[in-house]
């Protein structure tokens, strides 16, 4: 999910039975390329680190189904999740790979009671089966809502919903064309995927709070194929640079810089794909998708650092357009703001609305299709009125100009005392 840097748009805004040895190192060269009509995007091929594969348990005979629907716990009983893929941190960080010291944290921070990471894991790894048959589903034909539907009812069986324990971390994002980001389908829209759309689809997953933050962009016109991998490769390259006590700049930097080496060709002429400028990657904290920091997709002098136990979505969008989005559309998305200020409400229609905000989601983003499932009915005098007194922030769509194309590539990082860990990275992306 997308935070926007602009003040005046944004409000704050596998299945197998053996185990494997975790010694095992392997050393690969990642030669992915966009297909036409796949959306999978491409990079160049990049030299992959050598890093331990973690042990992955599951119960005997239990598989996944199709579509997915058989829970977790079912396929890793012993609670033990995936790890993502392993970064070492550049040169002058790679001393952490070995310090005693920082490893004594990271076994500390295994053994946090709230089990860090493998919630985060646990999120991770729902991810990646949800948009393994999101990729396979989704096709010309269906509608946003058809859609949406399929990736969240994957989403609430994998994670085993329960309450403010775990689901689903914000609104499915389906976002077409021009519109970059904030758009998810609300009750009553018909709108239907067509051949010639480019569609991102935006998945959230929490457990125990911690969110998982990943993005993909499907096309089936091969003449988009370029912007696509200019802009997963943007990604690759914000991850790549991020690290503890690097300062956001210098991640803006050279995700401004790959993307930019991409060209379109587009009726005949090439040209170069945008970041789109007032959007941005951002720090992620608990039951709060937007923690703060905010990685912007161009060069600027922001001196903020990234610090160790942070998690980061590292997220870039590019653009055919002119580069920059502006508010456009209905609303769909929300979400309570955090210590959000006690206004006495005149409206008891409010109170009783924000009761059921506090419930069901707490400070976690919500669609209008959320409240509607929670049995809320008659509720957008209530809500708007919400978000008149600021207990709630709405986040409108964000489009750049009719007639271009945007797409989005996102992961989410957990910047370990020792390593980084990309840890919603899948063989798709």
């Amino acid at each position: 999910m997308s935070t926007n840097a602009d003040d005046s748009i944004n409000n704050n805004h596998l299945n197998g039975d053996e185990e494997v040895d975790d010694a095992e190192d392997d050393e690969a060269v990642d030669t992915q390329e966009a297909g036409a009509g796949t959306g999978a995007g491409a990079g160049e091929p990049t030299k992959k680190k050598k890093k331990k594969k973690p042990k992955k348990k599951k119960a005997a005979g239990v598989q996944q189904s199709d579509p997915p629907r058989v829970g977790l716990s079912k396929l890793f009983p012993d609670g033990v999740y995936p790890e993502g893929e392993i970064q070492e941190y550049k040169n002058d960080n790679s001393w952490r790979t070995t310090n005693e010291e920082k490893r004594y944290d990271e076994r500390m921070a295994m053994e946090d009671p709230e089990t860090t990471y493998q919630s985060i894991r646990r999120g991770a790894e729902v991810h990646r089966q949800v948009r393994k048959y999101a990729r396979k589903m989704i096709r010309p034909g269906m509608t946003m809502t058809e859609i949406a539907d399929n990736i969240e009812n994957g989403t609430r069986a994998l994670v085993e919903e329960n309450g403010l324990d775990s689901g689903i971390g914000f609104p499915t994002g389906l976002s077409l064309n021009n519109c970059a980001a904030h758009y998810t389908p609300n009750a009553g829209d018909t709108k239907v995927l067509k051949d010639g759309d480019v569609l991102k689809v935006d998945i959230g997953v929490h457990v125990n709070g911690r969110i998982t933050d990943s993005a993909f962009t499907l096309c089936f016109d091969p003449t988009y194929d370029k912007l696509l991998e200019a802009v997963r490769a943007a990604t690759d390259a914000g991850i790549r640079e991020a690290g503890i006590d690097v300062r956001v700049c210098d991640v803006a930097a050279a995700i401004q810089e790959t993307m930019e080496s991409y060209e379109v060709e587009l009726n005949g002429k090439f040209q170069r794909v945008k970041p789109i400028e007032n959007l941005s990657g951002h720090s992620i904290n608990r039951y709060q998708i937007h923690g703060g920091k905010s990685i912007l997709l161009v060069k600027n002098d922001d001196q903020t650092k990234m610090e160790e136990g942070e998690y980061f979505a590292i997220e870039t969008f590019g653009s055919t357009g002119r580069g920059r989005v502006v508010e456009s559309g209905d609303v769909s998305h929300y979400a309570k703001i955090v210590n959000a200020p006690h206004v006495p409400l005149r409206l008891q229609s409010a109170k009783a609305l924000l009761k059921s905000i506090t419930k069901n989601f707490g400070t976690l983003p919500f669609c209008r299709r959320y409240l509607d499932r929670a049995g809320e009915s008659k509720y957008l005098l209530a809500l708007n009125h919400l978000v008149a007194q600021g207990i709630v922030n709405d986040y409108p769509p964000l489009c750049d100009q009719i007639g271009s194309m945007t797409a989005q590539f996102e992961h989410t990082i957990l910047l370990r005392p020792t390593v980084k860990e990309v840890v919603s990275r899948g063989e798709d992306y």
